[in-house]
């Protein structure tokens, strides 16, 4: 794909990969021909919902099809040139996944609000019960996707998470929390700028203590990373990581049971 190709044009384009890769019928492939049509078919349809939503359009459906895709794919008959662009459509897949999920108000004492800022701006209210629309604790913009349904507050009131999406590819994690001088918002990518593509994603608060815990995946010089982190709230320094969730006792004890659920950095 000609990476000059405007936002118009490459949505078009996914639109007409997407065709083509349905019209083979799957009864008569080999277990590894599906594999690699289900994998195309994932990352493809991954693009086609980051579009969808940045178009307006509802990413729902699209979003969807791509989680399923992935889903169907037969690990145990992958060749390891097959793994390697399966994990490269999940970590695309992964990046667009909030895309699935409706807007539903999630319990907690705070939330965020979207409102239309400059043009092709969004703007972020935080809220609680005594600052609403009008009178927000913390007010942010930006030309990225906003995925409103991730809004995570922690059980203090003190912190809340959201995913923010400025690429097909690319998905940061803002994290509001209060400081000594008041509100903040720090902006957590999943790598550094050398990062092909990426996600990082919250897992979990730690109740009782001003921790959270985090995981990411990453594609950097043709290598793929995924790791499971607990991070202090003060300063999202990495206290501790491990390459699976099983690995960190507090994963194991504090991991959000909707982010078990529906991640997919767990597979």
């Amino acid at each position: 794909m000609d990476p000059n190709l405007g936002p118009t044009d490459r949505y078009q384009l996914n639109l007409w990969r997407a065709q083509v890769l349905d019209r083979p019928p799957l009864a008569g492939l080999t277990e590894q021909q599906r594999n690699r049509l289900r994998i195309r078919r994932a990352g493809v349809w991954s693009a086609i919902a980051f579009a969808q939503a940045r178009r307006g359009a509802s990413p729902h459906a699209a979003a969807e099809r791509a989680l399923e895709e992935l889903a169907a794919v037969n690990k145990t008959e992958l060749s390891d040139q097959d793994g390697i662009d399966y994990t490269d459509a999940a970590v695309r897949v992964g990046s667009s996944r909030w895309a699935a999920e409706p807007v539903v108000k999630r319990p907690g004492r705070l939330w965020a609000q979207t409102v239309s800022g400059a043009p092709g701006e969004i703007c972020v209210l935080l809220e609680d019960a005594r600052h609403d629309i009008r009178n927000p604790l913390l007010r942010r913009c930006t030309f990225a996707t906003v995925w409103a349904a991730s809004a995570s507050s922690n059980a203090a009131g003190t912190a809340l998470a959201l995913a923010v999406q400025p690429l097909e590819t690319w998905r940061e994690l803002w994290v509001f929390h209060q400081s000594v001088t008041g509100w903040k918002v720090d902006v957590l990518p999943p790598g550094a700028s050398a990062v092909d593509l990426g996600y990082i994603e919250l897992a979990g608060w730690v109740p009782g203590s001003d921790r959270l815990l985090t995981a990411l995946e990453i594609k950097a010089d043709g290598q793929f990373l995924r790791r499971f982190a607990v991070l202090s709230l003060d300063t999202l320094a990495v206290q501790k990581q491990a390459s699976r969730p099983d690995l960190l006792v507090l994963f194991r004890r504090w991991q959000d049971a909707q982010w078990k659920r529906d991640t997919v950095a767990v597979r």
